[in-house]
């Protein structure tokens, strides 16, 4: 009775929260938090998990077991019946097996039952999600592992525990084992470097905030389209008379359909503890922005697939569905999911944010400069992790970056670089040391004040206190690219860390003369990545060649780079991944390219045979029709009368032709492609064979929407998926 008391004391309580509208009051109330651990856990279990969280230190099954009762307690005051592993699999998405609580004893009575054993590890069956090549299909036995660092939540009736996904043999199945190394990786370097300007350092944190754009459109009309419905964008359509040009929808007033949506979106994101803070029209006609305030790498992951499931699901409750393609109509823009990156200390501090001090600035520099020299040295890795067949209809498309990677810092920070540069080699005079410190790093600061304006067509920019990488696409998993920025840039660290020793050391030069000959080396030979001009110009390309910058326009050739001496040595080094691992993630990459862009062909194909011709050929009947009844009024001067319904057969009849030729030409070069020996092979002839076709066709399609009459056409038209409130 007092167990159901308090449930029903607990729904009360939260009933007159949630009406309230105090986000604050509603924050975390489905999450597994401190504030919950400190009421359902002993202060050993406690103590544990915290420990576990800051200082990576492992759980026992004694300490599971007690956090496991905690954590099924809370859960069923809130109304949960089942548990899950929430993983992240190569799919690109999450996963999840439930299990109920119900268990039975030996003598057949009913209880819940949760232990340590079921929260810290299951085993999920590993044959159907992709491996690439680590297990065969008859070796199915993969294993999920609790991630303590991300706090369990609810969502309906389930409790759902972050894991990682791990093969029987230990290699990585998933997209958070490589991150949560990639982040350890990054922790351990980055504390080395910011001990030099504080010794009282002991952790630094890799920190995400995302801006997830979407499309909204009204459920009956998109599950009209047949390709809308399988390949999350539109294969064919005529762009309407009005798209955006006008500018008329960004940060325009949010349509109330589309409000209310957003409300209850937000209610449950606060609820799992997701820290929503903006939204926006932006600048496609029914295309909108969410944005969080910004937090760890790994939680903001999750929270950033968390979200994305619960979208859909909210959507469909208000008749809407939310497409995350990156290009889902041709003609406007597309949607990305810009990461603004940091890294931020235990104490308190962003140390990509100038400080009052010259030496706080020279901090400030120092992993300014280093970043750079990262994304120089690794700029077509890091172009690799925004890389899929759905991101290629949208990088450099003259709306988002182009796949040339490059930074762009603004010219007031340029001038610093600059100054910096010319700095003599070795020992500085006081005076110096005083004209660096005082003019030039002390004013940091105020350069920084009001001017860090932003480069759109800049793939990686720097804005005041955080870099923006705005390739990332509106599918991708965030923990693609934080797994390779955080793996160069721990790299990075750890190599400007062992040459300002070096110097300390061999060349008895005190610490800020190290560093500033260290970073000075850094600018000169990190400057070609660097690039404040216009990213969508032809002008940019061939400067970017001259600069021997990559240009890898495609997803097959830029997921080459992954299996590189070079990145193999990387990621071994930085142990992030495993040569066996960076292999499998490649042919799982290039599958799913091979894929996607398959079964955007199969569906094309369909929507021609069942769909284009016989709407071309009911309307060429209509006009035969008419022709005919007009040669029976006008006898032999019908043909002048009927000119124009004889001059539209025409025209319907050669795109008719047209397409029809088109799409049994892309059908041979889809089985041509099919039958490759090897997923490389196979990804470069859907590239360069089969999704050709794909624009000729569609050419040919818009070019007979416009001659069809409209109530035969069979799909739903940009006018009406755009333009529906």
């Amino acid at each position: 009775m007092r167990f159901e008391a308090l449930q029903e004391s607990r729904k009360r309580t939260q009933k007159d929260i949630e009406s309230s509208g105090k986000r604050s009051e509603l924050f975390g109330k489905n999450v597994f938090n401190e504030e919950k651990m400190l009421q359902f856990l002993t202060t050993e279990a406690f103590d544990k998990v915290k420990s576990a969280i800051f200082q990576g230190t492992k759980i026992d099954r004694k300490i599971a077991d007690q956090v496991a009762e905690g954590m099924k307690a809370w859960a069923l005051s809130m109304g949960a019946t089942h548990y899950t592993h929430w993983f992240q699999p190569l799919t690109g998405s999450t996963a999840e097996k439930h299990d109920a609580f119900f268990a039975l004893t030996p003598d057949g009575r009913a209880m819940e039952k949760f232990g340590g054993a079921q929260l810290v590890q299951q085993e999920p069956d590993a044959s159907s999600f992709p491996s690439g090549g680590i297990r065969n299909t008859f070796e199915a036995r993969g294993y999920t592992a609790w991630d303590p660092t991300s706090p369990a939540f609810i969502y309906k009736t389930t409790l759902c525990i972050p894991t990682i996904f791990v093969a029987y043999t230990g290699e990585a199945l998933d997209n958070k084992a490589p991150l949560l190394r990639a982040l350890h990786a990054v922790d351990e370097a980055a504390t080395g470097v910011a001990q030099y300007f504080d010794k009282n350092v002991r952790k630094v944190y890799a920190t995400l905030g995302w801006e997830q754009e979407y499309f909204l459109i009204d459920k009956a009309l998109a599950k009209s389209r047949l390709d809308i419905t399988m390949a999350g964008r539109t294969l064919v359509g005529s762009a309407a008379a009005k798209g955006q040009q006008l500018d008329d929808h960004y940060f325009g007033v949010i349509p109330n359909r589309v409000l209310s949506f957003m409300s209850e979106l937000e209610k449950e994101c606060i609820k799992m503890g997701i820290p929503v803070k903006t939204r926006h029209n932006e600048v496609a006609p029914n295309q909108f922005e969410l944005a969080p305030m910004h937090e760890e790498a790994n939680l903001s992951v999750d929270h950033n697939l968390l979200l994305m499931d619960v979208m859909e699901v909210i959507a469909d409750r208000h008749n809407f569905v939310v497409l995350f393609h990156e290009k889902p109509f041709a003609g406007i823009n597309g949607s990305g999911k810009h990461n603004n990156w940091s890294l931020a200390t235990d104490t308190g501090v962003n140390l990509l944010s100038p400080g009052t001090t010259p030496m706080k600035n020279l901090q400030f520099l120092t992993f300014f400069v280093n970043t750079i020299k990262a994304v120089d040295t690794y700029e077509e890795l890091l172009r690799s992790s925004i890389a899929s067949a759905s991101n290629d209809y949208r990088l450099g498309g003259n709306e988002a970056p182009p796949a040339i990677l490059s930074i762009f810092v603004g010219k007031q920070l340029t001038d610093v670089l600059d100054e910096l540069e010319g700095v003599s080699k070795g020992k500085l005079s006081p005076q110096e040391k005083t004209e660096l410190k005082l003019n030039v790093v002390g004013k940091i600061p105020e350069i920084l004040l009001d001017n860090t304006d932003r480069n759109r067509t800049s793939p990686f920019a720097f804005t005041g206190n955080k870099f923006e990488m705005r390739g990332v696409g509106a599918k991708t998993n965030c923990a693609k690219p934080m797994t390779i920025l955080n793996t160069i840039v721990a790299k990075q660290l750890t190599e400007f860390k062992k040459e300002v020793d070096a110097l300390i050391q061999k060349k008895n030069l005190k610490k800020d003369e190290a560093v500033f000959n260290v970073l000075r080396e850094y600018i000169k030979t990190s400057k070609r990545i660097r690039f404040d001009g216009d990213g969508y110009g032809r002008e940019w390309q061939e400067e970017a060649k001259r600069r021997k910058l990559s240009n890898n326009k495609n997803t097959p050739e830029a997921l080459q780079v992954l299996t590189s001496k070079e990145s193999i040595a990387l990621f071994k080094d930085t142990d992030v991944m495993s040569e066996v691992e960076l292999k499998a993630h490649q042919e799982v990459e290039l599958e799913a390219y091979i894929f996607h862009v398959q079964i955007e062909g199969r569906v094309l194909g369909e929507m021609v045979y069942n769909h284009i011709l016989p709407a071309a050929v009911r309307y060429q009947n209509l006009l035969l029709e008419n022709v005919r009844g007009l040669k029976e009024v006008y006898g032999a001067a019908h043909k002048k009368v009927a000119e124009t319904q004889l001059n539209l057969l025409e025209q319907i009849g050669t795109h008719m032709a047209e397409i029809r030729k088109l799409t049994e030409e892309m059908t041979a070069a889809r089985k041509r492609a099919n039958a490759l020996s090897t997923t490389n092979k196979k990804a470069q002839a859907y590239c360069n064979n089969v999704k050709p076709y794909f624009e000729t066709i569609r050419e040919q399609s818009d070019k007979l929407e416009k001659l069809i009459a409209d109530d035969l056409w069979p799909f739903v038209k940009y006018s009406e998926l755009l333009f529906s409130k």
